[in-house]
């Protein structure tokens, strides 16, 4: 019955999405660093491979680069005379999973598949189908999950599906796998309705969310994720009585509330400002931390940061500090954000410093904090000299560091500044997303400059980006306008561009036709 079934979904919903992660594996995973070194491998747990010890694991793991192939070890490894056990290669596609070393888990993974002394389960299809979701995309992962034997294709290998459709935010696909594994009898767990639930919140389709919470309850018991997220629904909708019933209902069914709880609880009392309220819930919430729960410390930070408790921020942080002696990149982050926002300036400063020092990564978005800073507080002199030790350190300005710093010439009337900021920003992406407030405001000073130049070259920007609209050249000619000067055949520059004039452009066209004829238009043409 389930072929018929899965053939008619698959037909119904013929493209499937491709980020697929494996349920109660993925769950358990904690995120770590890759290695820094080929010579001394280590687990996701951080620990080194015993030394001296030769073992299929310390030559898989040391495989840092992705051109090198992961067959072949295993095979020279055979071939010298060593046995190769499911096991053993279990273990090591989990530990890189947790390394974010897809490429080589996907080669041991079909290495696995063409061994015909080796049994593979659902669970072993459900991590394949997830890391060719994450390598080679949608189509492979759809078409590994449509030739996959029936006897495969169960509640393993449909929740990983499902759960590449919450990944792509496609809900109508997810909707019918989910009709599909109902009929199939695979919905008598929680993860597949959590799956739903975290798409429904992603998408905003928050209207969902007490039908899909009824039917789990109807089927099977909520968990702590389930709690959790409806909790967070209820923290975006500022519901503090639903919050509260919620945590009721969690601790009637006996359910442990973790510290992600307690972090949407007080999130939503300070938004209120129930303050008293979120000091209950954020001593609760610490109560929950441990070193497994290492992401409960940046929330902690966080959240006294929001409070104003500059003594709660300096407390956990230098818990933190005392669990993890090395700090990763997030945590400086963290950190220093919230120095900055609670005025301890000289102490972010310091922080920054000690990151430099210690951090080979040159994240350009931990420096963007000191540097929004600077401009913030209208020190432009600092900031430009800031960003020049961003360089001299080979931090690579990302395209928030040259927004950050168009922003703050724009502030200073810096017109030259104004546009060669811009056109970095816009020229350090791939795709440029445009930010219609940011591009107003350098049209806006260009026209109260009158700077026909200026707006010109803002356009040949916009062109190469391929934003181009009526409303771009409506703020040309606006610029035009100001300065009492007429364009040259603007019309036609419009028509080459594929944009449409509106009223406003036929009325600025006609406004600018009566003065005099600019030719710096012309180095434009």
């Amino acid at each position: 019955m389930f072929r018929i079934h899965m053939h008619t979904a698959l037909a119904a919903v013929r493209h499937f999405s491709t980020e697929a992660t494996t349920m109660k594996l993925l769950s358990t995973m904690k995120s770590e660093e890759k290695p820094k070194t080929i010579v001394k491998p280590k687990t996701s747990d951080g620990n080194s491979t015993p030394s001296g010890r030769d073992t299929l694991g310390r030559r898989l793991l040391s495989l840092v680069y992705a051109k090198r192939s992961a067959v072949i070890t295993i095979q020279k490894w055979r071939d010298e005379g060593h046995m190769v056990r499911k096991y053993e290669l279990n273990r090591i596609v989990r530990e890189l999973r947790k390394l974010k070393r897809y490429k080589h888990a996907l080669e041991i993974c079909e290495w696995m598949t063409k061994q015909h002394d080796i049994k593979l389960l659902e669970g072993d299809y459900a991590v394949h189908l997830d890391l060719i979701a994450k390598i080679r995309g949608l189509a492979s992962a759809e078409k590994f999950f449509e030739d996959l034997p029936d006897k495969m294709k169960g509640r393993p290998t449909c929740t990983a599906l499902l759960h590449t459709y919450v990944q792509n935010k496609e809900s109508e696909k997810a909707e019918a796998l989910m009709e599909k594994m109902s009929e199939c009898g695979f919905l008598k767990h929680a993860l597949p309705y959590n799956h739903m639930l975290s798409l429904y919140i992603s998408n905003k389709q928050l209207e969902k969310v007490p039908g899909i919470i009824l039917e789990l309850k109807k089927n099977t018991s909520p968990d702590v994720v389930t709690y959790n997220l409806w909790l967070n629904v209820c923290a975006s909708q500022n519901d503090v009585e639903t919050a509260e019933k919620v945590l009721l209902e969690m601790k009637k069914a006996k359910i442990d509330p973790d510290w992600v709880t307690y972090s949407s609880l007080t999130n939503l009392y300070i938004k209120k400002g129930l303050l008293d309220k979120a000091a209950t819930t954020l001593k609760e919430m610490e109560k929950k931390t441990s070193r497994k729960a290492r992401a409960a410390y940046s929330s902690l930070i966080s959240l006294h940061t929001n409070m104003r408790d500059k003594d709660g921020v300096h407390r956990v942080g230098k818990k933190l500090k005392s669990i993890f002696p090395k700090m990763n990149d997030a945590e400086y982050t963290c950190m220093i954000s919230s120095l900055v926002k609670l005025g301890e300036f000289e102490e972010a400063e310091n922080l920054y410093s000690e990151w430099t020092s210690v951090s080979p990564t040159g994240d350009s978005r931990v420096s963007n904090i000191l540097l929004s800073a600077y401009i913030n507080k209208s020190e432009m002199e600092m900031a430009e000299k800031f960003y020049n030790q961003m360089v001299e350190r080979g931090i690579t300005p990302s395209y928030t560091t040259w927004e950050l710093l168009t922003w703050g010439y724009l502030k200073q009337k810096q017109t030259e500044k104004v546009l060669d900021s811009f056109e970095k920003a816009v020229g350090s992406v791939k795709k440029w997303n445009p930010d219609e407030k940011l591009v107003r405001e350098v049209y806006k000073n260009l026209e109260e400059q009158g700077n026909i130049e200026g707006a010109e070259k803002v356009l040949v920007i916009l062109q190469k980006a391929g934003h181009v609209s009526t409303e771009m050249y409506n703020r040309l000619l606006r610029v035009y306008a100001k300065a009492g000067k007429m364009p040259l055949i603007v019309a036609e520059r419009m028509k080459k561009d594929k944009v449409e004039l509106d009223e406003e452009t036929h009325r600025l066209i006609q406004e600018t036709s009566k003065m005099c004829v600019n030719e710096v238009s012309s180095k434009f043409l």
